[in-house]
């Protein structure tokens, strides 16, 4: 039996640890529904320039991942290994998000050179914040069920910080920049929204706790660390897994703006649109569109906290990942007159969709504590390092390949389009995800890491920390 102060985090704990999601979500919702949007038809680069600049900032961002995430781990500080990142990284974080959205009075080569440079360092901030936030849950505690709910509260504050970018960031745009100056208006957002994120990041500073210290190892290679990653069974599949499942969803949030303006208005954002006995210009509906899938997400993840304790996590997965991928592939029968069936399909496909990053990332401390049992090191924000390095190839290359192909079909930011555009973005929606959905379930499919399993595994971890002389929760 697990003693009591093993089963149970203080809920006011959980809570500080989620302010740290919804910080770094205030961001993250903007990169994967807006920020295509802003740069090419506010900033003013073509599609192909900017599928291009993600695909190269992206990958660049996904390989000081693992970098950061073995310093992580080889820190030791008064605060711990992976809450000092938090500490000192929020503030010069918060500063490049404003940068990065300032539009400056240059040509299209000095645009491109700041928006490299801006962004870059801003997603380098990004990664040297988030990928100790994230390994922190891994020493939080060992229990897999609470591991689950923490990763619940985690995601719970992620969805709501979506909601709330979502709702709120087009209109601030406008309050603070006015009809005439979205430029000025996205500048002055983000000083607001850096002004929140650092709030925030701090609570989940100073109110959490890291508990799991693994034994002493003087022989630190990195070298070593790297193998044992990769000949990690569990994490590799894993890996694999979210990678298709990056893809699958980044090729959506990547042209969803550009789906309501070219697709639902045709190019004619400022002309309003009939929707449940009222009438919306783009900023408006698009808001609406994102922050109830957002708000449906946040109802999926509590559904998931109140039930994972029941069913295993590996069937939880495969069946709600099998639903989000026919929700997604209905998108390509819709119509762009039928906004309450977009809507409600969007509202069901958030709603069983959000459940699959709160298992996959409590499956992720599932495989760091395997490696530490096949191998005797511990590499908890390596672990999890690695892993958000493939979400952000994931994000490169479904950024690039979509806005290559609008480049391909003869997309032009704030123009009529063509049927050809238009069809792409459909299938940009739907058919394309939806195929490489079901390839990675294919992948999931051999993951090895099942409740019994790590009962085992944990209880032997436990003994070894015990022999060690080394704490454990």
């Amino acid at each position: 039996m697990i003693p009591k102060q093993e089963t149970k985090l203080p809920f006011r704990e959980m809570l500080a640890f989620g302010c740290g999601d919804f910080a770094s979500v205030l961001y993250w919702q903007t990169f994967m529904r807006y920020l295509p949007y802003y740069y090419t038809d506010i900033f003013g680069i073509t599609a192909g320039a900017l599928g291009t600049m993600l695909l190269v900032s992206r990958i660049w961002d996904g390989v000081n991942d693992p970098i950061i995430g073995m310093l992580a781990d080889r820190t030791e500080s008064r605060w711990g290994k992976f809450r000092p990142f938090i500490l000192f990284g929020c503030v010069p974080f918060a500063i490049f998000g404003v940068l990065t959205f300032t539009t400056p009075a240059l040509g299209m080569t000095g645009k491109l050179i700041w928006a490299y440079l801006t962004y870059n360092a801003l997603m380098m901030l990004y990664t040297t914040v988030n990928i100790p936030y994230t390994a922190l849950m891994g020493v939080m505690t060992s229990n897999p069920v609470e591991r689950t709910r923490l990763s619940s509260i985690k995601f719970i504050f992620a969805f709501t910080a979506g909601m709330v970018i979502s709702a709120s960031l087009l209109p601030m745009v406008t309050a603070l920049g006015g009809a005439t100056n979205p430029q000025r208006g996205w500048q002055l957002a983000f000083v607001v929204v850096g002004i929140v994120a650092i709030g925030f990041f701090l609570i989940t500073t100073f109110g959490t706790k890291e508990r799991i210290k693994p034994a002493a190892d003087e022989n630190t290679s990195v070298w070593r660390d790297l193998r044992y990653l990769v000949t990690n069974n569990a994490w590799v599949l894993l890996l694999c897994t979210t990678l298709t499942w990056i893809l699958f969803v980044a090729l959506r949030s990547s042209v969803s703006a550009h789906y309501f303006k070219y697709f639902i208005y045709n190019g004619a954002p400022d002309h309003p649109l009939p929707f449940l006995g009222r009438t919306f210009t783009l900023d408006g509906l698009l808001s609406g569109f994102n922050a109830i899938g957002q708000a449906a997400s946040v109802v999926g993840v509590v559904i998931t906290s109140l039930i994972v304790s029941k069913v295993p996590k590996r069937a939880l997965f495969i069946a709600m990942f099998l639903l989000s991928i026919c929700t997604t592939g209905s998108y390509y029968f819709l119509k762009p007159g039928e906004l309450s069936a977009i809507f409600v399909i969007e509202i069901i496909g958030n709603m069983v969709g959000a459940p699959l990053p709160v298992l996959l990332w409590a499956m992720y401390a599932d495989t760091a504590d395997y490696g530490e049992w096949k191998s005797g090191r511990r590499t908890t924000a390596l672990v999890f390092s690695a892993s958000t390095m493939s979400q952000k190839f994931g994000w490169a290359l479904a950024a690039f390949i979509a806005f290559q192909l609008l480049q391909f079909v003869g997309f032009h930011a704030n123009e009529i389009p063509s049927d050809a555009v238009k069809g792409s973005l459909v299938r940009l929606m739907s058919i394309y995800p939806a195929v490489l959905g079901i390839l990675s379930i294919g992948i999931f499919l051999f993951y090895p890491l099942g409740e019994k399993r790590m009962t085992e595994i944990n209880a032997e971890l436990k003994r070894r920390r015990e022999a060690a002389g080394t704490p454990h929760a």
